[in-house]
């Protein structure tokens, strides 16, 4: 069987595990959770680095920096995971639903204007498999308007849009390294910070609601209570798994992007035959071979392939459901405007494995047996 996923290893994950717990500083903020959080500032450019314990809480924290209140509403995509609303529904918050672009499946930015009323307060841009939001748009519209944005980067480390890393656009920017990432420590993120006035009000947030950081640092002689906040530190062990993939970044980046030019080169055929889409990059993106996906005719087909290609050892996966149709996205939230394509091309699309591991031998089975489906 060819799993969807095999979570990243290079082969000195168990050696820094064993150095974090030598170190005897396994909670968070140790020496190895310094490393990746500054790995990533000097990555991307931005001001402040903070790993939490999942992009969940990245965004959680986004949404407490941003002061977001009862009654204030929230524009994103409705094709993202449920972390993306949840955040902000939390804080009280209206999630407001836009439909997506059917090339890329980001949020379509020419219908993020037509949704922003007197009580919108942030702008959501979900960057999809690594592929960045038209950014220059959303940011935009959000300084006409005086709205902040915050990033949803979960699949978009090492992306960059003309050349500026993802995450680094709004005030905020949201990481995962869940084990399904390019990256991953398991459970796991990081919130990037702009504006460095943001950053000691986020690490009170982070560390329980306590100058905690600045008693560290040895700002304060003790440390106390200052304002609401939780527990979003991961453990030390958990960086030092995360940190022996940064190390190799570029590496298993490149190798992602090699099983990913393979996919495209082997499939093309049937696209141009009219049988399936690809995925579409623009000129201006460069992505992280996150995520390989194909498009199908209609449901209906996708679940005839997803069956044929289990059949034949291979586990390919559908998406996110949408969270206008969900349950409590009806409670929390509304779609403004047409859903034109965000159920449409959510039910069309599947994505084959894609995972650092995968060998070009895999990827050349994978493609034979879709083209099999299609021409059996």
């Amino acid at each position: 069987m060819i799993n969807f996923n095999v979570p990243p290893y290079t082969g000195k994950e168990i050696k820094y595990i064993e150095e974090a717990v030598r170190n005897q500083k396994i909670c968070g903020d140790g020496p190895f959770t310094r490393k990746c959080s500054e790995w990533i500032e000097q990555k991307t450019g931005t001001a402040k680095c903070l790993l939490t314990t999942s992009c969940t809480h990245a965004t959680e924290m986004a949404a407490l920096l941003a002061d977001i209140r009862e009654g204030d509403e929230v524009i994103m995509p409705s094709y993202t995971f449920v972390s993306t609303a949840d955040a902000f529904v939390l804080r009280g918050a209206r999630v407001v639903f836009v439909d997506v672009r059917p090339d890329t499946m980001n949020m379509d930015e020419t219908l993020v204007e037509d949704a922003v009323t007197e009580r919108t307060r942030v702008i959501v841009p979900v960057h999809y498999a690594g592929v960045g939001c038209e950014m220059d748009t959303i940011m935009e519209i959000a300084k006409r308007h005086q709205l902040m944005v915050v990033e949803d980067a979960a699949q978009g480390i090492m992306s960059t849009y003309k050349g500026k890393a993802l995450g680094t656009f709004g005030e905020f920017g949201c990481f995962s390294f869940h084990e399904t990432k390019n990256f991953s420590m398991g459970e796991g993120g990081a919130l990037l910070i702009r504006d460095e006035k943001y950053i000691e009000d986020a690490e009170i947030y982070r560390e329980k609601g306590t100058d905690r950081s600045k008693y560290f640092r040895g700002q304060v002689d003790k440390y106390r209570w200052q304002n609401y906040g939780s527990s979003y530190l991961p453990s030390d062990m958990n960086a030092a798994y995360l940190y022996a993939q940064l190390e190799l970044a570029e590496e298993i980046t490149q190798t992602r992007m090699d099983r990913w030019k393979e996919y495209w080169e082997q499939l093309t055929p049937l696209a141009e035959e009219g049988r399936i889409e690809l995925p579409y990059i623009p000129a201006h993106c460069a992505h992280n071979a996150h995520m390989f996906f194909i498009k199908t005719k209609d449901l209906e087909e996708r679940t005839r392939l997803e069956a044929f290609l289990k059949e034949r050892g291979v586990y390919a996966v559908f998406h996110y459901v949408p969270l206008h149709s969900a349950p409590a996205g009806l409670k929390f939230g509304r779609f403004h405007g047409e859903d034109k394509y965000t159920t449409r091309e959510s039910e069309r699309l599947l994505r084959l494995p894609m995972f650092y591991a995968l060998t070009a031998d895999q990827v050349e089975y994978i493609t034979e047996q879709v083209k099999a489906f299609y021409h059996g």
